[in-house]
């Protein structure tokens, strides 16, 4: 099977809800035969139930069973489609349903109500009391796993927790994108001349959105044939069939077309697994529905910025120049991909947050916190940008807030938004960018 189709396969697999349900129905049918098999052959008493009591007990189970996987199931879908319209839809396929706790909570409930529908079947004139015990202990099993789903649904539904697993999960692909730590970039950055390519491969598939590049086979491919393979989008971008998807140079324009189309995953809308970016995206749109006049919910706007700010920070202490890959013999470069640099990572974190929260003192200070703090922690080539950013902050209040107290009040930095203390001073210096004449003065109780 080629690595596209498997990781296709794997990328469903993950985010489907029905698979481990289906899969408790054999399971349930086979452990129902086989606790039978032993039953007849140990011969104990257990519980010492009649027939009408073991049918009557196994039917209860049946009953709680099946109205709770249907609860659940209904209740699953009103949550999806609340929290998807409450924060974003994006969150629908790389949170709630790849969820392990919903998936396998309700597996174990199917597993249950299969196994007591087979252990009732196979009633005859003598009562398996070890299948009646067992179902019974699933059955017990399920009403607190039941009743545990219900709670962690409805914690896991919070704003606080879909964007806190977004960002962990945007951390992850971080750090296998971008393995290395921060390096300074060289003085002379080093300039390839390809020239024109020796041949292009086109996107001969249906027009989808890239999920994923396999690097190995590229590298592989391109020292076998002593090459360079170009890679022209990059992960996440949207390719129309015919669009341009590789540029060879050199020996390895005579690579195999399918093989190099055989390293590239599609889908139909973009996933995390490498695309560092797509975590940001998320999260940001969810600070924008939070920031809308329809919602009006600016503190949920700052709980994003302070994942934002997690996200950004490990993105500026890790090396960001993979662009240009070499063999695993040498030095020489085999492969050219496309990556987001530290500039694209910080306009996309503030650019379009400052557009639509400019107005809102909550968010001009918290974006301040989270710039002076990055200046702060991060190399001294990492500044320019967030400096950029500074400066575009400071035009908008400028150009929102009429009141010069209010103007003041929005150049104060404040990690919670509006109501945390004021940082005037810290034991790294004074304040990074903020205006010594709008500073607050300080209190005299402290």
């Amino acid at each position: 099977m080629p690595w596209s189709s498997w990781y296709r396969l794997k990328s469903y697999a993950r985010s489907s809800l029905w698979i481990v349900p289906f899969i408790a129905i054999p399971l349930g049918l086979i452990a129902a035969r086989m606790v039978n098999w032993l039953d007849a052959w140990l011969g104990w008493p257990w519980l010492g139930l009649t027939g009408s009591g073991a049918q009557a007990l196994l039917q209860a189970v049946i009953t709680a069973t099946l109205s709770f996987v249907v609860f659940t199931f209904g209740s699953l879908l009103v949550a999806i489609q609340v929290a998807s319209g409450q924060l974003t839809s994006r969150i629908i396929a790389t949170t709630l349903l790849r969820n392990d706790v919903v998936r396998y909570t309700v597996g174990l409930l199917v597993l249950t109500m299969v196994f007591a529908l087979s252990s009732l079947d196979r009633m005859s004139e003598t009562v398996p009391q070890l299948a009646i015990f067992i179902a019974g202990a699933l059955d017990i099993l399920s009403f607190a796993a039941f009743f545990y789903l219900i709670d962690y649904a409805g914690r896991l539904l919070r704003p606080i927790s879909v964007i806190g697993r977004v960002a962990e999960a945007g951390l992850q692909v971080i750090e296998s994108v971008y393995p290395a730590p921060a390096a300074p970039p060289p003085a002379t950055p080093r300039a390839i001349r390809l020239g024109a390519p020796d041949r292009v491969v086109r996107h001969c598939g249906k027009s989808e959105i890239v999920l994923a590049l396999r690097l190995p086979i590229l590298i592989a491919e391109a020292e076998r044939t002593d090459g360079v393979i170009e890679f022209v989008p990059q992960v996440g971008d949207f390719v129309a069939s015919d669009e341009p998807m590789f540029l060879l140079y050199g020996g390895a324009s005579g690579v195999d077309a399918r093989r190099l189309c055989a390293a590239v995953a599609f889908g139909p809308e973009r996933t995390l697994e490498q695309d560092p970016t797509f975590a940001f995206r998320i999260v940001i749109d969810i600070a924008l529905r939070a920031l809308s006049p329809a919602v009006n919910d600016p503190t949920t706007a700052v709980l994003c910025l302070d994942q934002l700010h997690r996200l950004l920070r490990a993105v500026g202490k890790r090396n960001l120049g993979v662009d240009e890959l070499p063999g695993s013999g040498s030095r020489e470069v085999r492969v050219i991909w496309r990556t987001a640099h530290w500039e694209d990572f910080v306009d996309l974190t503030f650019s379009e947050i400052r557009h639509y929260g400019a107005d809102n003192l909550q968010v001009v200070r918290r974006l301040r916190a989270l710039i002076d703090n990055l200046v702060e922690t991060l190399p001294g080539y990492r500044h320019n940008a967030l400096h950029q950013q500074l400066a575009l902050l400071d035009r908008e209040i400028e150009k929102r807030f009429a009141n010069s107290e209010e103007v003041a009040l929005a150049h104060i930095a404040d990690t919670q938004g509006l109501g945390g203390r004021s940082r005037q001073a810290t034991p790294l210096g004074p304040q990074l960018g903020r205006p010594a004449a709008t500073a607050r003065p300080s209190s005299a109780t402290g």
